[in-house]
Parts: structure tokens; sequence; C-alpha cells
């Protein structure tokens, strides 16, 4: 009888030991997961009683609240409140009772306080009575933010509202300055607890022209058209294929792609004299000296060199997802095709966050920083620093020879009287020396008879002669024609408050 009680002791006790480490397990493992669960109706309903954290941009060194919860009146309930709803729509996302998505959505764990990195954190406010979630700190800087969403929708102002996107980055250390997208939304519209009118809002944003919930900047993809000729000029001074900023190469007016079709500059206009030098033919942008290049270069070593700037990238997060910029696989290895890639056609595509990236890695030597846009993360109750972002090497692609090969370039394109962004990025629209390269990309589209092209422009400031780039911006803009004349003022504007000139 004792052998029989103590067989049955000791398979209770086995089976409370294991039911401890289960409980133990689910809580140090499987807390965040589970809070996440749709069908938690505990945490459904608790995120309504919660103060949820506030997220601040603090890219200037002053905070910035652009999102925070208010009590509802009466009641011990929170809703959410965007201070600067559209401005800042692509940054924050939304917070719905339905889902989330931006920043709501990727620190959501953190803002609700159901992180277990906040477990003693969450302890010490539960016994002082201070129960709220975690601020996010951004790298957002106010002033490029503003210049952005303003500059943007000046741009919507003139055009009518084309769908256009920005991005800015500290090339230092990938720090992200600004980020907007048009059209765009407010975000105060969707945080009702009623669901019926939650729904009816939703479907008016999801079924309004230009889809304003898609966040351009990091979500939909281009052809980079001739911007792309950054990479394409870093391959062919990386590989030497090209010595030297002042090394001519061949320009002719029409280039045989060799299978019966040619590839000309634009208006097919002659480059020069048809052999300048590199320099000469970057800013005039000429096709048919870089397609010639890239032929040259052969398909397999662009996209070596696209990799190292960022493209083909499926896992991005900045912490939100980012969409790859894909550049064509190596089994595209045809000369017409290589070409074509070459000035970022084909079917090259890119965010307009892979745009900054490239002019961010030439400002930066070569290295190509880790994209990231929080900066810390801190306990409300206590302000306790829970998170602190420290920047990280994503690639190195070139080396700091060729990044200032690549400089001079650039600089050329907005300084020299002949390149093709000297009037809306040079000196007679900024005092700022800018380096740049515009893009006019063949997207296929037509409208009314004629092609719209999509305008881009990749860029770093300032870029003089011993000065240090504080900011790369890459600007997209759908069917806006020109980069030089669409996207190139957007980016001075942003350049320009962030700098603090104007």
């Amino acid at each position: 009888m004792n052998r029989a009680l103590l067989r049955l002791s000791l398979a209770c006790l086995g089976m409370f030991a294991l039911l401890m480490i289960n409980i133990n397990y689910v809580q140090a493992f499987e807390s965040n997961s589970l809070a996440s669960e749709p069908a938690n109706i505990r945490i459904f309903n608790q995120q309504f009683t919660i103060q949820r954290g506030a997220i601040i941009a603090n890219g200037d060194g002053t905070d910035l609240k652009i999102a925070e919860s208010v009590k509802n009146k009466g009641t011990d309930t929170y809703h959410r409140v965007y201070p600067f709803g559209r401005e800042y729509a692509a940054v924050t996302g939304y917070d719905t009772i339905y889902g989330k998505t931006g920043i709501e959505a990727a620190e959501n764990r953190y803002l609700t306080g159901t992180s277990t990195d906040l477990g003693l954190h969450n302890l010490i406010g539960l016994l002082s009575g201070n129960q709220a979630g975690s601020d996010v700190i951004l790298t957002i800087s106010p002033k490029a933010q503003a210049a952005a969403y303003q500059a943007l929708e000046a741009m919507a102002a003139q055009d009518g509202g084309k769908p256009a996107a920005v991005v800015a980055i500290q090339p230092s250390t990938g720090a992200i300055l600004a980020m907007a997208s048009y059209p765009t939304f407010n975000p105060n519209v969707l945080t009702t607890t009623n669901g019926a009118k939650l729904n009816k809002v939703d479907h008016q944003l999801l079924t309004a022209p230009g889809n304003p919930l898609l966040n351009r900047a990091i979500n939909e993809t281009w052809p980079p058209g001739s911007s792309f000729k950054i990479v394409t000029g870093s391959a062919a001074f990386g590989t030497k294929l090209v010595a030297n900023p002042s090394t001519d190469v061949l320009a002719p007016t029409a280039l045989s792609l060799g299978n019966g079709n040619y590839l000309h500059n634009d208006d097919f206009e002659p480059c020069a004299d048809g052999d300048p030098p590199i320099s000469v033919a970057f800013y005039l942008s000429c096709n048919t000296a870089f397609g010639r290049l890239g032929m040259k270069l052969t398909a397999p070593v662009l996209h070596s060199y696209a990799d190292g700037f960022g493209f083909n990238d499926p896992n991005l997060q900045i912490p939100m997802p980012v969409s790859e910029s894909p550049w064509p696989p190596v089994k595209y290895n045809d000369p017409a095709y290589t070409a074509l890639q070459a000035i970022g056609q084909y079917n090259a595509r890119e965010t307009p966050l892979q745009e900054a990236m490239v002019a961010a890695t030439i400002a930066n030597h070569g290295v190509l920083m880790k994209p990231y846009m929080v900066q810390s993360i801190e306990a409300s109750h206590n302000l306790a620093t829970v998170y602190s972002a420290t920047p990280s090497v994503l690639s190195t692609p070139i080396n700091g020879t060729v990044a200032s090969y690549m400089r001079t370039l650039m600089r050329g394109v907005t300084q020299n009287p002949s390149g093709t962004a000297y009037e809306t990025a040079g000196p007679p629209a900024t005092s700022i020396i800018i380096a740049g390269k515009t893009g006019t990309a063949q997207n296929g589209q037509i409208s009314a008879g004629l092609v719209d092209d999509d305008a881009v422009f990749s860029s770093f400031a300032p870029a003089g002669n011993g000065q240090t780039p504080r900011i790369a911006v890459g600007v997209i803009v759908q069917g806006g024609g020109y980069g030089a004349d669409a996207a190139a003022p957007i980016a001075v504007k942003i350049i320009e408050a962030y700098l603090g000139q104007s």
C-alpha cells in the first residue's frame, strides 16, 4: 500500500513539475504571440483600458508626439490620437480595433507593454499604479518630415496628385530622417471603436483614388531609370573597366543591342562628341554610354553590385517590412537586356527607400548602413531605456576611391551648367552643394496618347569638397516625367529644411 501511494505521489509531483515548466515556458517565450492572437478576447478588451505608449519623432533632438492615447471622458478607456495625422501616416500607420500598420504594428508589443522585455518594468508600474505601454522614439526629423509632406502636397496641387513617395536617410548611421507617401490619409478617422463606422471608413479608404493606404515609400516599386547609372558607374570603376572620372567612354548616337534593336539617348540626341569622359556622359545622362558599359560588365557583375547596394533583399525591415527592390536575375545574361538594365530599364524596380540607400552608400564612402527608424524605447512610468539602436553595416559594395569617383560624377549633375539637374538642384535653385542623379523611367503606362514616364532623383548633401554629407534623399514621382523637373525640387526642399537653409 505504501509503495502504491509513493508511486502515485511521484506521478503527481512529476505532473505538477511539468505543469510549472509549461507555465513558465508560456510566460517567458509565448506571451508575445498569445498577446497578438486576434481571438484573444482578454487582450482585445484590455487594449482600451491600458494607456498605449506614445510614438515620438526625435530626429532633431526635440520630442514631437506623433501618436498618443487620450482617456475617454467619464470612462477608464483610451482612444488613439494622431496630432499630425496625414503628415506622419506613412510612419505611424494606424491602430484600429481590427488591425494595425506602420510603427503601430511593428512595435505593438512595446506600445501595449506586453513584451517580455518589459517584465520588470511592468511589475514596477503595477506596484506604482501606473500601467502603460512604452514610448517608441523615432529617428524621424520633424523638419525633414514636414518639408517632405509639404513638398508632396504642393506637387499634388500643381499636377492633380500623381502618386509619389520620398525617403531621407542619414548616410553615416542609416537613421531614417523622413518618409512620406502620396496620396496620404488621416489615421484619426480609423480610431473609432464603432465597428460599423470603421468598416465604412475603411471601405472608403480602400476604394479611394490612388490607394492612400499604400505606403509607397517602402511598399511600391518603380523603374529606377537613369538613377541606376550610379550603380553601373560604380561597377565600371570597381572592376577597373573605367579608370577614373576623366576616362573617355564610347557613346554612339545609336547603340546596337545585337538583336536588331538600338538604344538611343533622350530625344535621339548625340552624347557630346561621341567619346566623352565618363563624368560628362554621366551628367548628360547618356544612355548609349552606360548601356555599352553594362554590356561589357555583363549581367552577373551588375547583379552583384546591385545586391551590394541593397537590391534583391526580401528581408529588410526598418522595422516595418520593406518590399524587395528586384534587379533581374543572372539568367537574363543577354547583352540587349543587360544594356537596358544598366540604365535602369527593362524589369529593374526599386522603392524610394532603395533610391535613398544608393545615394547614402556613395555619401558614406561606399559603406551602406542598415536603415532603421526606431532610435529607442522607453518605459513610460520611469523613462528607463528598454532598447537603444546601434547603427550597423548592411554591406560595403564599393571602396572609398570608387565612392569618391561617383561623388565627383554626381556633383557634376547639379553643379555643371550642362548637368541634367543644374537648374533645379544646382546654384540657380539652392546655395547648398547637392550631389545627385536624375532618372526619367519608362514604365509602359500611357495616358492621353503620351508615355507617362516616372520622375526619379537620388541625392545627398552637403557635397562640397571637405564637407561631410548629412542627408541622402530618394524621390520617385509616378508619371512625373523628367526627374529634374518633378523629383529634384522635392529633394531640395527636404535637404534645405534639414540643413537649416532655404
